[in-house]
């Protein structure tokens, strides 16, 4: 069955990479993301670790995750979620990081390739298929005198303009994902 975007996530997957020396990292965005909107809903309950794998807490039906791997194993944690869960792949959301995008932008994108992101594509290797949705946040400085590499610009520390670049995203992609809420309460 392929995923249709305009249906409900019932499990939003938040990347990035454990521990205090990756906060605040443009790697670390689907994590930010996760922690901002779970500001504007109600709770059922704190985090709760799975096998040292993920943690997750839920919210109104749906079960919000963040990887204790690191980015390039996501997909262990993942196909373990969907498995804890059951919850199929058509109904899930993958939150991250996107150098391809300008900083201030986001793009949802069902059924594609990774496109040299190792996250994403451990997803797909892990859980064999990319029918799933992912809401990609752009990263990129948008007046890049030379372009970096991604390597080089994921694991640096979000400069204060850009923090609040992806603040207005992140409030954007709440509208998006509260759309979804309506629908699985409705």
């Amino acid at each position: 069955m392929k995923a249709n975007p305009e249906l409900p996530a019932k499990l939003i997957i938040g990347l990035g990479n454990p521990g205090t020396e990756f906060e605040n990292t443009y790697h670390n965005v689907g994590f930010l993301a996760i922690d901002a909107l779970l500001k504007t809903v109600r709770q059922d309950g704190i985090w709760k670790d799975h096998k040292k794998i993920f943690s997750y807490i839920q919210s109104e039906g749906t079960i919000f995750i963040k990887p204790l791997t690191f980015m390039n194993e996501s997909g262990v944690a993942v196909r373990e979620a969907l498995k804890k869960f059951g919850v199929p792949t058509e109904e899930m959301a993958v939150l991250h990081d996107e150098s391809d995008l300008a900083i201030g932008t986001f793009k949802v994108s069902l059924g594609k390739n990774a496109a040299g992101h190792n996250g994403v594509q451990s997803i797909i290797d892990h859980v064999g298929t990319n029918e799933f949705r992912r809401i990609r946040i752009g990263i990129r400085p948008a007046h890049e005198a030379k372009r970096k590499k991604a390597s080089a610009l994921v694991l640096s520390k979000i400069t204060k303009p850009d923090l609040k670049s992806l603040e207005e995203v992140f409030g954007k992609i709440n509208e998006l994902i509260g759309q979804w809420f309506l629908v699985i309460r409705g």
